[in-house]
């Protein structure tokens, strides 16, 4: 492990001060990102961002399950590390590279192996227990 040379380093308290839609700061892996600019781009919208800025917000972005692309991002948007936290090499090396898309890329995952009558019980199920419903309630 090895701290990234060249970086300016931050402590927490510091990137605490940048909370707003008009300075969003956090920190992921230990990398301090300056997200401003990015809070209109947000898929999920800038909300998301602002809900964690001027936190540690690595667990949040683990658990959604961020794209390659999105993780390249997190390079452009650094402004520095967070004092106290150890580098691997591959991160100390790694580079942001700018995506020939101007869009990112999202994927849905589909199940394939479900049986046709079964979407088409999750169809019309939910209206026949909806015309019961009326049925019984206003006849």
């Amino acid at each position: 492990m090895c701290k990234m040379a060249g970086q300016k380093t931050f402590t927490l308290s510091q990137v605490a001060q940048h909370r707003s839609k008009k300075d969003c700061w956090f920190v992921i892996n230990g990398r301090v990102l300056d997200v401003t600019k990015f809070l209109d781009e947000h898929p999920a919208g800038g909300e998301v961002l602002v809900e964690v800025a001027g936190k540690d917000a690595t667990r949040e972005f683990s658990n959604i399950g961020h794209s390659k692309e999105a993780q390249n991002l997190l390079l452009k948007y650094q402004v520095g590390v967070l004092q106290g936290h150890a580098f691997n090499e591959a991160d100390k090396n790694a580079s942001f590279v700018e995506s020939k898309h101007k869009e990112m890329s999202a994927f849905v995952i589909k199940d394939d192996k479900m049986p046709k009558y079964q979407a088409f019980l999750e169809f019309v199920l939910p209206l026949l227990f909806t015309g019961f419903y009326f049925g019984y309630r206003y006849l």
